[in-house]
């Protein structure tokens, strides 16, 4: 059984394919969107146990794709990821963690399980 399922929005094509190789090679099933709106299509079509969303993107940044995702699915972990240190303080509160994209790959995993495990036990709600 696979660990769950997770949704990768980014605009950055490179970092959205090696983010998913990373978390293939951890046995999650990865479904990845170039730009918010077609990640909030993918959302509404089929079920995800996480959200990992960049924060800067054209068109719609992490923080409003976060807010759609909130309305529709309460429950669904949402990772922020930026290179930016600072974000407004309303998009790192509509997410359940903020990492920056300079911190290491261990702590995104072990993020992305705690927050799935989490849920999956009933104990994500925002």
């Amino acid at each position: 059984m696979l660990p769950g399922r997770i949704l990768c929005i980014d605009d950055e094509e490179l970092g959205l394919l090696v983010r998913k190789m990373t978390l293939e090679a951890e046995g999650y099933e990865v479904t990845i969107a170039p730009d918010g709106p077609s990640g909030l299509q993918l959302f509404a079509s089929q079920p995800f146990d996480l959200v990992l969303l960049d924060h800067s993107m054209p068109g719609m940044n992490g923080g409003q794709v976060a807010e759609e995702i909130r309305l529709r699915s309460p429950g669904t972990p949402i990772v922020l990821l930026s290179a930016y240190v600072t974000l407004p303080e309303e998009h790192i509160a509509m997410v359940d963690a903020y990492i920056t994209k300079g911190e290491s790959t261990d702590l995104l995993l072990t993020t992305i399980h705690s927050l799935i495990e989490k849920a999956k036990r009933g104990g994500l709600a925002k």
